[in-house]
């Protein structure tokens, strides 16, 4: 059965995005980088609600050639995943492996796990809100970095509770910290 895990970047606060939908202070350093490729290498598909799948999917274009091995290395990764967009105005994907859901079917999440030994890795917070209530997802993972935005776009919603257990923790040179959790029943 695959393993759905739900993994974003975020500030101390707890916000993925500030106020002006701003992520720039989650950009990943090379160390941060490769640990989030490792990290990511044995999904198979994503997961992703429209917004997140808008800020993704420049690595479909993205000549990454003049870039560092890491950036390369990630691109590799995305080309090689599924991605499932779940959107009611998205006309189309645009890019390759991709195909869009009208509405989140948490059933046809169910199927989907237990259809692969691969990892499924979610993205977005909204997206992931409703695979949490639902009791989907199985890990979340967050890189906590080292700046408070005041408010913002959540990694969670108000009024999900969740009992986790922790599973890893790691921290980076650049004051970013990794932690994973366990999403307990």
């Amino acid at each position: 059965m695959g393993k759905l895990t739900y993994h974003l970047s975020a500030s101390l606060d707890g916000y993925i995005a500030d106020r002006d939908g701003n992520f720039d202070f989650s950009q990943p350093d090379e160390e941060v980088h490769a640990f989030v490729n490792d990290l990511q290498r044995d999904v198979g598909t994503y997961l992703f609600g429209r917004n997140m799948y808008e800020v993704m999917k420049v690595w479909e274009t993205w000549d990454t050639a003049a870039e560092p091995a890491v950036v390369q290395d990630f691109a590799r990764i995305w080309h090689g995943a599924d991605k499932v967009v779940y959107s009611s105005t998205l006309a189309a994907a645009s890019t390759a492996r991709t195909r869009i859901e009208r509405t989140f079917d948490p059933a046809a999440v169910r199927e989907l796990k237990a259809g692969t030994e691969g990892g499924i890795g979610i993205g977005g917070p909204i997206l992931a809100s409703a695979a949490l209530q639902a009791g989907l997802v199985d890990e979340c993972s967050l890189f906590v970095c080292p700046f408070v935005v005041g408010g913002g776009r959540k990694y969670l919603p108000d009024g999900l509770n969740l009992r986790l257990e922790l599973l890893e923790e790691h921290a980076f040179g650049s004051g970013t910290v990794y932690l994973r959790y366990r999403v307990l029943p």
